[in-house]
């Protein structure tokens, strides 16, 4: 391999940890993440003629992550799965920390986010990349992008201070069952 193949090689490896969060933030589950990670990279190693020296290295990798992600999402609609997710919430532990309930909150709000904003959130504020960055990756005008975040942020604001209500409560129209604050 030539000075350029172990740069563009170590500089992809520098942005594992990165394109591993915001892996996370599409799949919310760890090992659905590294799986789209290494997909991602074996993508991006096949193609890497593609990749122009001089442009956005991680806005590519975003991409390929973001395009295999939502590729193999609308295959898995056509699959059966726990739509109900009894299954999957027998399988889970009570958390037994208070920052594990309030990172558990802080999920629950993200996954209630509709999915472009969640995604312009985590690429802005999680992954760190610019709002023209974030635009390049999904495709859309830098405004566009600004907006999502803004609406995003302030959606998340509003579900983190609103106390927790268990489904029973909301239903019955009592008060909250537990306040994690």
């Amino acid at each position: 391999m030539d000075a350029s193949g172990r740069r563009w090689r170590d500089d992809v490896v520098a942005l594992i940890p990165t394109l591993r969060a915001f892996a996370w933030s599409l799949s919310h589950n760890a090992a659905d993440a590294d799986d789209l990670v290494q997909e991602t990279l074996a993508k991006a190693w096949i193609n890497r003629d593609r990749f122009e020296d001089g442009s956005n290295l991680r806005a590519w990798l975003f991409t390929i992550l973001r395009n295999t992600f939502y590729t193999s999402a609308a295959r898995r609609r056509r699959e059966v799965g726990d739509h109900d997710g009894l299954h999957a919430a027998g399988l889970s532990a009570e958390p037994g920390q208070e920052w594990r309930l309030e990172l558990q909150d802080l999920r629950e709000a993200l996954a209630r986010l509709p999915d472009e904003h969640r995604e312009a959130l985590v690429l802005v504020g999680g992954a760190g990349l610019t709002y023209e960055e974030a635009a390049e990756v999904c495709g859309c005008a830098l405004g566009t992008i600004k907006s999502r975040v803004n609406r995003a942020r302030n959606r998340l604001k509003q579900a983190l201070e609103e106390p927790a209500v268990s489904s029973q409560d909301s239903e019955a129209g009592s008060s909250p069952a537990r306040s994690r604050r």
